[in-house]
């Protein structure tokens, strides 16, 4: 599809007198590691690309794609066009890298299901990388850490309407929104360990199994020993949920619990922004909306940036509203 696509923009560019030239993503200089469909850039050689540009010509480069060490060819996966992008402009030390897509910008929640959504003007790296990585699919989360990385100016505009889109950048504006944004997360799995044996480096048995099967975990929560016994409850994407399962089964009897509980039906909100730490009452204020709203809480997270709560898949949108509307998002 990219292959297709480059050539047929570099082929519509050209009949209207604009040189272009189409570039696959290996021609265009980019190197990756060995992990087939899930693929990391390792380096981008340049040269093609500006001796293409050094002859006036529009370079159009098939993202998502490069070679491996062994010349083969290789996918990034997930978000990688976008990072193929952001990887162009730092090699090239653009001033800005723009990114075109079905919306107008990043808003402080998806308008489909919150009407009261404003569109962001800008936003920082570090609040723009939580909410990619809380569930808001405007930008995946690969491409925005290579821009902060690289210092990346990158703007998401529409490809349908020519309107100001969000920059995203280190630094915005000197008086912060209190809060960025919310964001829903439905790829979601809580387990619960339950009768784990007090004693110390339990957490690390547990984790550390799961972290030799590449298995990430989000939320988790520790309950206070009672009876010589704790429970502990973390949350993994609903992919990694049987993964999980299965290498805490087979390690039953070396971490020490008596059973596993698992609920899928849940949902992960998550309220983003750098005023988050530095003000006091954004929690009060979350935890106030989901209790006018009835909504029960299971877990809870917090970083300097970010408040997270998992809840009833059932609350999630609603949860997303009232959540919005307890915060000002005007200037």
């Amino acid at each position: 599809g990219e292959q297709i696509s480059i050539s047929l923009l570099a082929m519509a560019l050209g009949e209207t007198g604009c040189p272009a030239i189409s570039l696959t993503g290996w021609q265009a200089g980019f190197h990756t590691d060995r992990a087939y469909t899930r693929a990391r850039i390792k380096n981008l050689d340049t040269e093609r690309i500006e001796s293409e540009l050094s002859k006036n010509r529009v370079v159009v480069v098939a993202g998502f794609q490069g070679l491996n060490r062994y010349d083969d060819i290789t996918t990034l996966g997930r978000g990688g066009s976008d990072t193929s992008a952001v990887a162009i402009a730092a090699a090239l030390h653009a001033d800005l890298c723009q990114i075109y897509t079905d919306v107008d910008g990043v808003y402080s929640a998806d308008p489909r299901i919150v009407p009261t959504a404003k569109k962001l003007d800008e936003i920082t790296y570090d609040e723009m990388l939580e909410l990619a990585s809380m569930g808001a699919q405007v930008l995946m989360n690969r491409s925005v850490e290579m821009a902060k990385k690289y210092r990346v100016n990158l703007e998401v505009v529409s490809s349908f309407h020519r309107v100001p889109g969000t920059i995203i950048k280190e630094d915005t504006k000197m008086e912060k929104l209190l809060i960025t944004g919310v964001a829903r997360d439905k790829d979601v799995a809580r387990i619960a360990l339950t009768g784990i044996v007090d004693r110390p480096g339990q957490a690390y048995k547990i984790f550390s199994r799961l972290a030799q099967k590449k298995i990430n975990v989000d939320l988790i929560i520790q309950s206070i020993g009672h009876e010589d016994v704790k429970d502990i409850s973390f949350t993994v994407t609903k992919e990694n949920l049987q993964p999980a399962i299965q290498t805490l089964e087979e390690n039953k009897e070396y971490i020490g619990f008596t059973d596993i509980k698992t609920d899928e039906n849940i949902v992960k909100v998550s309220v983003v922004g750098a005023g988050v730490a530095s003000n006091a009452g954004v929690a009060s204020k979350v935890f106030e909306a989901l209790y006018d709203a009835n909504i029960n809480i299971h877990m809870i997270s917090t970083s300097e940036i970010k408040i997270s709560v998992l809840l009833d898949a059932v609350d999630g949108d609603r949860a997303m509203r009232v959540i919005h509307d307890k915060f000002d998002f005007t200037m």
